[in-house]
């Protein structure tokens, strides 16, 4: 197949990097190649299957990392995965009639990415805890004040994960992209994330006196179809039903904005976002994300796009898309 002079055929090791290109399921190549052909026998040439939006990143030895965008319509929203070397078929192009690089994957593993369950991580820290005990204000029983706060804020938000440490919360939401031959639907939505962070300031403020800051991400998942959340029926095993490289990467976020704070290369914030996570929120049009400085993190098993924005949690807000429902919801407050 593809013998044609006109082809590019490029070998898994020579997978064009950083450029754009389309993510196709093998069931399609015959298909694309009899298509092409006719175009360059100058008779047109129909589109063929569905495309999913990449660019290749990195060459692995066993894996290619690629950026993933699975909506470009109503927000940016780029993630990074791993396409295994065994689920690769081959990848074409061909650059004298500006046809970009297709990669053919294996039907089953594109599906399951379209149908698998993906997960946004937040991690909610108290600022001043050790100053709070040295001046014995942080008692047990503002503790559990603030655990009977968190229970209600978790009842309002059902869809959403909490497990707290008292000074500290790790919240979880999974969502998917979804597939038109499914039921399947996009589900991302990672502003609830910045107003339920609203809501807990107000909490530890009234109940602790503490400020708190966040940081947020995203990261695939290999528990497809399982809850937010396991417990055993011992209860004294809670799995989150989560890989733990969105976990990791909350800890290496923090860790670098720790050290960066320190060596005064920026202030304090309420949010720590990374790249990824901020660039998809929906912003309003005239404000501009990509004036904010970023700054660089180093996350385990991540080589691509780590870094962090920093930012103040009221400006986003201000700058964020409202959607009727938070628009009512504010106006209400006011």
């Amino acid at each position: 197949m593809f013998e044609h002079e006109y082809f590019d055929v490029y070998p898994f090791e020579s997978v064009p990097l950083d450029r754009d290109c389309y993510l196709m399921d093998e069931s399609y190549i015959q298909e694309y190649e009899a298509s092409i052909l006719d175009v360059f026998a100058g008779k047109g040439g129909d589109p063929i299957g569905e495309i999913s939006f990449v660019a290749a990143r990195k060459v692995n030895e066993h894996s290619l990392d690629l950026s993933w965008y699975p909506n470009t319509f109503s927000r940016f929203h780029e993630m990074v995965i791993s396409l295994p070397r065994s689920q690769f078929v081959t990848c074409i192009g061909c650059w004298r009639y500006d046809e970009k690089p297709h990669i053919f994957v294996k039907s089953g593993w594109l599906e399951q990415l379209h149908l698998k369950s993906y997960t946004v991580f937040c991690m909610v820290d108290a600022i001043g805890v050790k100053a709070a005990l040295q001046n014995g204000t942080l008692s047990r029983e503002k503790l559990i004040l603030l655990r009977e706060a968190i229970d209600r804020l978790a009842e309002n938000h059902s869809e959403v994960c909490f497990v707290s440490f008292a000074d500290s919360l790790l919240i979880k939401r999974n969502w998917t992209v979804g597939h038109f031959r499914s039921n399947v639907s996009y589900t991302y939505n990672p502003e609830v994330f910045v107003h339920i962070i609203k809501e807990l300031q107000a909490v530890y403020q009234e109940v602790l006196g503490l400020d708190v800051y966040a940081i947020l991400t995203q990261g695939t998942n290999e528990y497809y179809e399982d809850s937010l959340v396991h417990i055993s029926d011992g209860k004294n095993h809670v799995s989150l039903n989560s890989l733990g490289i969105p976990f990791a990467q909350l800890m290496a976020i923090d860790t670098s904005v720790r050290a960066a704070i320190r060596a005064k290369e920026h202030g304090r914030f309420d949010l720590y976002l990374d790249e990824h996570f901020y660039n998809s929120l929906r912003f309003r049009f005239e404000f501009d994300k990509r004036a904010r400085p970023k700054y660089p993190y180093s996350a385990p098993m991540m080589d691509v796009g780590n870094h962090y924005y920093c930012a103040q949690l009221q400006e986003v807000l201000k700058n964020l898309q409202l959607d009727e429902k938070t628009k009512q919801a504010d106006a209400q407050e006011c």
